[in-house]
Formats: C-alpha cells, structure tokens, sequence
C-alpha cells in the first residue's frame, strides 16, 4: 500500500476526553473516529488490526473443533422471558417496539439465542458434543461509555457455546476453551492472568477471567463460564441419551472481547512517541520511508524494495507523501509499524537502515539482503511467540 493513496489521518494532540493512553493513541493514529458516545468508526488501520484480531481467533477456534456461525443481533424479547433474564440487564439492554407491536432487543448477548437453535436441532446424544462460535457485534447501553473502544455501547465480541451430555463433557470442554484461549491471548502479544471472576447476569456456577495488564487499572479480554443446565432448563433444551431417556443438555459459554483487544494491546505496548505493535497484530508490518521524493535514485530503490517485499507476501506500506523525513519518522512510530526500512544517503553504498519500532535499533543492511532479514526478524518474533 502507499500512503498517498491510503487513508491514515494522524493527530498531534488527543482530544480532551482521552483518560487513557490507549484511547489517546487510538485517536492519533488515526485507527478510530468517535461518532457519538460509546461508538465508533474503525478506520482503515484500525479495522486492519481488528481482522487480524478475528484471523488469530478463528484459527485457534478452528483448531480446537468449534464451529462457525453467525446469529442475527435483533433478537425478540420472548426468548429472553423463556430464560428468566429479560429484565435482569436492566437498562444496559437496547430495548424497542417493531411495527408489528412485537418488542425486540438488539443483542447484547447469545445465550438465548443458541440455545433456541440447540434445541430445535438437537436430539439424540449422538450429536454431542458441540462447540458452535460467532464473531459478531454486540450492544449495550452502558450508563457512562468510557475509554473509547475499551467500554462501548458497540462493540466485537467472539462468542461461543459449548453443549455436552454431562458434567465430565462440561468440564473438558471448558478446560479446551480455557487453554484455547490462553493461544490467541499469546498469539496477540497480550500479557495476561486468570483469575475466577462472578458469573453476572450471564449465570452458571463458576468462570474465570481473562484479565490483562493496562494503564487503565486491569482489563477483562475473555470471560469463560460453566452454564451447566441454567438455559437447557429453563428453555428446554433436551437430548435422548442412549436409553432413550430425556436429559437436559450441559452448556459453556466462552467470550472474548474482540475490539477490546485492540485498546488492551496498545494499554501494553507503548512509549512516549506512540504504539508498538506486535508482529502479529500489526495493520503493516514495515514501513518504507524514502526521506527524500525528490531524489530519483531513493525512490526508485524505495520502489524496488517496496515491490519486492509485497511480491513476497510481506505486508507493507510505502510513504510516498512530499513531506519532510521527519513528519515520516514520527507518523512511523506513532502508528507503531514493528520495521521500518529508511532509504536516503546510504544507498550511494547500496545500503539501507533498517529500524527495529520496539527497541529503536537501528542496523544498516545490504540492498539486496533485506528481504532476508526481514525474514529472519518475522521467523525470530514466530519462536518467542
């Protein structure tokens, strides 16, 4: 990609409301646009850094055997009155009246919603058990939206739900979505602890909590829960076992708050001149900075180096604006790119400086051995990982 062609529109100043440093670098980096309070626009870096948020989840999900569905977000109240939790979310829940006098919520969760699904397909103990997830958005009014994407009205969440015949199944699906979890939390570069946690309005007996490391005191990414037989009770979720005996179904449910991710990483991965991304989260992985457009012999070799790492299956981004070198330098680092590639006097040796975001070292490499080192950077960080 080329930045001239891009849309990255970078800040100098926060707005005023911005208590935490992942909000305020958020903004400047240009990933988020605030549209009223508690939602938010991901812009083309932001919305980059969210899928390859949702790629990890969905590899690492895949992986463990779960399944992929995608469940409306309107949901009608009647199935919230079958559970016994209509009211019990108070005003956090999104509420109204459609045309026809029916009163419908926009979902601020799917518990109701799968479990619907689970008992109107679901018969025999031969098809359990099953893990069924979504990646989808979720709404709830919260009373004080604070923190920008860290507490929204808006928001991704992954959800998941696990359906057993009994305890022991339970148990081992939690413990699979439990060490699941710790993968993508890895994966992401989150430094992260498990703690139990209350079960809330979402219910069951135990749970635990995902919680990682931020300015912002700490920061719940993932929530697991034991349902046990709270819904399949309650909404008459039943299979036939092997004596064709009717038995409720055992349930889990595992979130993790996707676009919260994108707050708790940059809440862990910052300095005084901006974000730095982990490899795996990055929107580009290297940045191309001719500091000179006017020179032909920087910008052509800034193009041959551009070229070849795209041709490779790097990702990359070229600054090609007419702006002095150090406007690139410095929107470089606040946008955190992990490699930057800086092209100017040193090509007259054929040489390039390559920049590490996280350390600030900088080494200088042959031209035609930095698609090596790139690789050997991106192998390095694979290990540690």
């Amino acid at each position: 990609m080329k930045w001239s062609k891009y849309f990255i529109p970078t800040q100098k100043q926060a707005p005023k409301e911005a208590e935490t440093i992942s909000h305020k670098l958020l903004i400047r980096a240009g990933l988020i646009d605030k549209l009223s309070a508690g939602v938010y626009t991901y812009l083309p870096l932001g919305l980059k850094v969210l899928r390859k948020i949702e790629n990890i989840i969905r590899e690492e999900m895949n992986k463990a055997g779960a399944i992929e569905l995608l469940m409306p977000a309107l949901q009608p109240s009647s199935l919230w009155k079958e559970s016994e939790r209509l009211d019990k979310m108070g005003k956090d829940m999104i509420r109204f009246i459609d045309r026809h006098g029916r009163e419908m919520i926009f979902g601020p969760t799917h518990e109701e919603v799968i479990t619907d699904i689970i008992r109107r397909y679901i018969k025999s103990w031969k098809q359990l058990p099953i893990i069924l997830y979504q990646i989808q958005t979720k709404f709830r009014d919260e009373i004080r939206p604070r923190f920008a994407i860290i507490r929204a009205r808006e928001f991704l969440m992954k959800d998941a739900y696990s359906f057993d015949l009994d305890e022991k199944g339970l148990d081992k699906s939690y413990n699979l979505m439990k060490e699941t979890y710790i993968k993508i939390f890895k994966r992401c570069g989150l430094n992260f602890t498990i703690r139990e946690a209350e079960s809330g309005v979402i219910g069951g007996k135990f749970s635990e909590e995902f919680v990682a490391e931020g300015e912002c005191s700490e920061l719940e990414v993932g929530h697991i829960f034991k349902l046990g037989l709270e819904y399949s009770k309650s909404m008459k979720a039943y299979f036939l076992d092997k004596d064709n005996q009717e038995k409720p179904i055992y349930m889990g449910c595992y979130g993790i708050g996707v676009s919260r991710i994108v707050a708790a990483i940059i809440e862990g991965n910052y300095d005084k001149n901006g974000i730095i991304w982990p490899f795996s989260i990055s929107p580009f992985l290297v940045d191309i900075i001719p500091i000179n457009m006017t020179d032909s012999g920087i910008v052509n070799i800034s193009e041959k180096v551009y070229n070849q790492l795209k041709s490779n299956n790097i990702s990359v981004i070229i600054d090609d604006r007419e702006e002095s070198a150090g406007v690139k330098f410095k929107d470089a680092d606040l946008c955190g790119f992990p490699i930057q590639i800086i092209v100017g006097k040193k090509i007259k040796d054929k040489k390039l400086e390559v920049k590490k975001r996280k350390d600030g070292e900088i080494v200088e490499i042959a031209i035609d051995k930095v698609l090596d080192y790139i690789n050997s950077l991106v192998e390095l960080e694979s290990v540690r990982i």
